[in-house]
């Protein structure tokens, strides 16, 4: 995959200033530069590496004023920031753009396949499956019996979706993440706990990406919900029955227990854990290795701790906390000059 400089000028709409024949076959930061690559710089903390890149082509904003001679051409943008990110959206499209089916693919016979779909080698497609247009399925990922997957998915390698499973259009599911496993139900009894069986589904809008390893569970009855837009990092688990409400970012090894209900445009930082049962309003935000133990009913609060409540009343109280043995100590000399007395 080779550019010339216009060419790239032409695409972002962006104005050459040196060598517009020069070609480049790599992205590179600026630091980091090679002959052939092209970089981009944004932040001016990073403009002193303009001046002995490698780089043959570094796109810039068009108000960047130099102090000294440049040996890289330059494409001077209204933003440099957005149209390297369009330029690496397009490299990702082009790198991600598998088409055909493998011979050692098994596809089953009572399965609806889509126009241009990308099935890898050692892919499994079930009875009933449907698969949209487009939908890309790398090597070893299982589609279950009557699962759903809409237009323009990607599924990465070892992607498993059980059952009767729902996927939209437009949604990213990222190497060892899980769908529709069962819940986690048991009834204790006498002899043991006995497993309940989980019969709903997991139904997933459009628009949603799963990063890898995220364990997303079908409801004991009806279904688990993601709506559109959610965004999920590494290594986030799903339980039972839960609803995540649309636009919402939670981050690694986030965890919410069973028949929760989330709202619109929450946010969860790393290591944060929800109980069950629960309703969270719209716009909630729940600070790393936080642990929320009751509803929020008020939209776009900010939470902390474990049990999590207001953040800025939690700093207020862990400044006490930290004095802590200090107190303690004052107050053990204040009982022993009253014992002295």
């Amino acid at each position: 995959m080779e550019f010339s400089a216009q060419q790239l000028a032409d695409l972002l709409q962006g104005k050459i200033e040196g060598d517009a024949n020069v070609k480049v076959r790599a992205l590179s930061k600026i630091e980091e530069g090679t002959p052939g690559s092209v970089s981009f710089l944004a932040n001016p903390l990073y403009t002193q590496y303009i001046y002995d890149t490698k780089a043959s082509l570094v796109i810039v904003n068009e108000n960047l004023e130099l102090t000294a001679p440049v040996s890289t051409t330059l494409l001077r943008v209204a933003s440099a920031e957005q149209a390297f990110a369009k330029l690496l959206e397009m490299y990702n499209q082009i790198k991600l753009n598998k088409t055909g089916i493998a011979a050692q693919a098994y596809i089953s016979d009572k399965a609806k396949i889509g126009d241009n779909i990308y099935a890898g080698p050692f892919s499994v497609i079930s009875d009933g499956a449907k698969i949209g247009n487009n939908v890309k399925i790398y090597p070893q990922v299982f589609i279950g019996d009557n699962v759903v997957i809409g237009d323009n998915t990607t599924l990465f390698a070892g992607v498993k979706i059980y059952s009767d499973c729902v996927i939209g259009k437009d949604c990213i599911l990222h190497s060892g993440t899980v769908i529709g496993s069962d819940g986690f139900r048991f009834n204790p009894q006498n002899e043991g706990n006995k497993k309940i069986p989980q019969i709903g589904n997991v139904i997933i809008e459009d628009d949603v990406e799963i990063g890898a390893n995220c364990a997303i569970d079908r409801a004991t009855l009806g279904s688990t919900i993601l709506r559109k837009g959610v965004k999920f990092d590494n290594f986030v688990h799903i339980a039972h029955n839960v609803e995540v409400g649309e636009n919402c970012y939670f981050a690694a090894h986030t965890v919410v227990a069973g028949s929760t209900k989330i709202g619109k445009n929450c946010m969860t930082s790393g290591q944060v854990g929800i109980v069950g049962h629960l309703q969270i309003a719209d716009g909630t935000i729940v600070t790393a290795q936080s642990g929320l133990s009751k509803s929020v009913t008020k939209s776009g609060e900010v939470l902390m701790g474990s049990p999590a409540f207001d953040a800025n009343k939690y700093r207020k109280a862990f400044v006490h906390f930290r004095n802590l043995d200090n107190l303690a100590q004052r107050i053990s000399a204040l009982e022993k000059q009253l014992k002295d007395q």
